[in-house]
């Protein structure tokens, strides 16, 4: 029935600031109601005959109540998933500077080769004689990754980022265990990612934590005052969640291993360094790159991600299962029975996965690769790392921006809500007022290391006017906020949902219809 009432809408929908129609509907972009609020369960979308009498095969387990499903004519299912599709935000419409996410542009060119029949539709148990492409497109791009990262080794097959930390601190917790050195704390800088304590925990480790020095950095001195027999391994993240390179990286890798340890570097960041650094120079023992940040297929929704971890000499023979290897000019898979005999994987960990990662992440990753080629792959670390200090020096007047003293940052310009102080308003305030502006909000509240964080990735693939216009507004929403702070506590007023309950969202979330 047109008008009728919003059910699922959080605030009532004649909120004078919403703007009212008859409709609900606000230009073109159209009020949309959940699929069982637009269907009924007496209508079908097409016509079928009544079906067989036939003697169940259930045995008693036939549903005994109607499933309650929507019908809708195929028009009204279609609008209706073209319209919710209108609302989802996504790097092809627009900038989108979440930060340490790396949500660049994908060339299409990447997908077009993705999705040519001989890797798309390639089967994981598929004969290895018949693969031989897919192989050798595999082994292109682990000495890629090899070359890029100077490291010896590297592993395939891990699914993400977090699945490759987990992959590189196995490799480091079986190098102790060969050694028979049972060590039980494993270190980590406030300025890590997220993920890196948990992953720590996930396999047995105690976490202890390495503050920031005034710079954003890792206090060197603390760190090396922490360094012990009990300490397995340091995990850092370089360059950092506060968008800065780590300077004391060789020092750091020094100590640690004179005390007996290994280092795991997070490279979920490696799109800023990229072609400029080489982490093995650095003295890392294994590190994971995030495909689909650095190279290809900005992530978000779910996935696809693919996270290989490369290892340094000491680590490599603890390397997972499966592995490829060339022979001559044949090209093999190397899976756990095999790899007893080999010699570079002779004391493996074991296999993290059923088979051999993510294939449509491997084309993509080394198109990317070889479209940019050396010179370009340069150049996408110091795009990357230009915009970010563009987007920093243009609004430091206006943000609060508290390592912006110290220096250049890396991809990443990292912001604090202290200039907000006195108004009542916050971080939170800010980005939801950057919704009715028609940008994606940044990073919120991390890393905690800044108080009401706020950090911006423009990436490397984003152009001067994207980003002026970016700037643009933050500082006109800054110094709106400023000079009249109660006009924004109940941003957005323009997007199609007002202003969420975000905790009750995440940690109370409805996903069944009960009307």
């Amino acid at each position: 029935m047109l008008g009728h009432a919003r059910t699922t809408a959080p605030e009532a929908a004649n909120d004078a600031a919403a703007g009212t129609t008859f409709t609900g509907n606000r230009g073109l972009m159209l009020e949309e109601p959940l699929i069982f609020e637009k269907g009924a369960v007496d209508r079908c979308g097409v016509d079928l005959p009544e079906p067989p009498v036939v003697a169940s095969r259930l045995g008693g387990l036939e549903r005994t109540a109607e499933i309650g499903l929507p019908g809708l004519s195929e028009p009204d299912m279609v609008r209706h998933y073209t319209r919710l599709s209108r609302q989802n935000y996504a790097i092809d419409m627009g900038i989108f500077p979440l930060g340490s996410c790396t949500m660049k542009h994908n060339p299409r060119l990447n997908e077009k080769l993705a999705r040519l029949p001989g890797f798309a539709d390639i089967h994981p148990l598929a004969p290895v004689d018949t693969v031989q492409g897919a192989l050798e497109l595999i082994d292109t791009l682990a000495h890629w990754l090899k070359t890029l990262t100077g490291m010896p080794a590297v592993a395939m097959s891990p699914k993400a980022g977090a699945h490759g930390e987990l992959c590189g601190m196995l490799a480091i917790r079986a190098a102790l265990e060969q050694r028979g050195d049972a060590r039980t704390v494993v270190l980590v800088p406030e300025s890590a990612h997220g993920t890196n304590p948990a992953t720590a925990a996930f396999c047995g480790y105690a976490v202890e934590n390495i503050p920031a020095d005034a710079r954003g950095r890792v206090d060197l001195a603390a760190l090396k005052a922490r360094l012990g027999p009990d300490i397995a391994a340091v995990m850092i993240t370089n360059p950092n969640t506060c968008g800065l390179f780590e300077p004391d990286m060789i020092a750091i890798c020094e100590a640690v291993h004179a005390a007996g340890g290994f280092v795991y570097c997070d490279g979920a960041n490696f799109n800023a360094i990229v072609g400029r650094v080489r982490p093995g120079d650095l003295g890392i023992d294994a590190m994971h790159i995030n495909l689909h940040k650095t190279f290809s297929t900005p992530h978000g929704g779910g996935g696809p991600g693919s996270g290989p971890v490369v290892f340094s000499a000491a680590l490599a023979p603890f390397a997972p299962l499966p592995f490829v290897r060339k022979t001559r000019d044949h090209y093999e898979l190397v899976e756990e029975e095999q790899a007893l005999a080999s010699k570079d994987h002779d004391r493996s960990f074991g296999r993290m996965v059923a088979f051999h990662g993510q294939m449509g992440m491997f084309v993509r990753a080394l198109s990317y690769i070889l479209s940019h080629g050396n010179d370009g792959l340069r150049q996408v670390a110091e795009d990357a790392v230009i915009n970010a200090n563009y987007i920093l020096a243009s609004l430091k007047d206006v943000f609060t921006a508290p390592f912006a003293s110290t220096g250049p940052c890396m991809h990443e310009a990292l912001f604090s809500d202290d200039f907000l102080e006195g108004t009542g308003l916050s971080t939170i305030d800010l980005a939801k007022a950057m919704i009715d502006e028609g940008f994606h909000p940044m990073t919120m509240y991390f890393p905690l290391v800044v108080h009401g964080a706020m950090l911006v990735e423009p990436t490397e693939t984003e152009s001067k006017a994207s980003l002026d216009q970016l700037i643009g507004a933050l500082r006109s929403v800054a110094e709106r906020m400023l000079a009249n702070p109660a006009a924004f506590k109940g941003a957005p007023y323009l997007s199609p949902r007002r202003r969420l309950d975000e905790t009750a969202a995440a940690r109370k979330p409805v996903l069944a219809w009960a009307g």
